[in-house]
């Protein structure tokens, strides 16, 4: 109805608080006529708050497949990286997914340490339509959690590095 806003919970899920500031920003555009953009929901992160860190974006492996989508999944082990070594958290996985045919990033998923913080990259590359190709092409410091989200990509070409 004109006039009439909502936020949050009520608004339907995912109930997540950081959804609901999204929505409360946007929401503020409408009031004040300033043409908000529309929000993807399958961007929005989800992040477990557990041990081991629990944190996604995007479709799942199981949901591309079932929409018929022709994809390429790439994946990387904690146990791989020197960082999660080093901090004695080698135990957790990055896994990508990617249209096979357009490079677009369709989904990630990580369990491990930290992934609550790591997963806003793929949030952003998502948000930029960034391709595979450029993921690999981008340089993320070593040694770093963060280098795992490249070395998923890679092994989707069977050219991972650091194993």
């Amino acid at each position: 109805m004109p006039g009439i806003y909502a936020i949050g919970d009520v608004s339907g899920p995912p109930m997540l608080a950081h959804k609901a500031e999204h929505e409360g920003a946007i929401c503020v555009e409408a009031i004040k006529g300033l043409h908000p953009h529309p929000m993807n929901k399958l961007m929005i992160p989800g992040c477990t708050y557990c041990s081991p860190q629990i944190a996604s974006v995007g479709l799942t492996e199981q949901a591309a497949e079932e929409k018929k989508l022709d994809i390429r999944v790439g994946r990387f082990p904690f146990v791989g990286n020197g960082k999660a070594i080093a901090m004695g958290e080698d135990q957790g996985l990055v896994k990508v997914i990617f249209d096979k045919k357009t490079g677009q990033l369709l989904g990630a998923h990580m369990v491990g340490a930290e992934v609550t913080e790591l997963i806003q990259g793929y949030v952003v590359a998502m948000n930029l339509e960034t391709t595979e190709e450029e993921l690999m092409h981008t340089i993320f410091p070593h040694p770093t959690l963060s280098e795992m989200m490249k070395e998923a990509v890679l092994d989707a070409y069977g050219r991972v590095l650091n194993m």
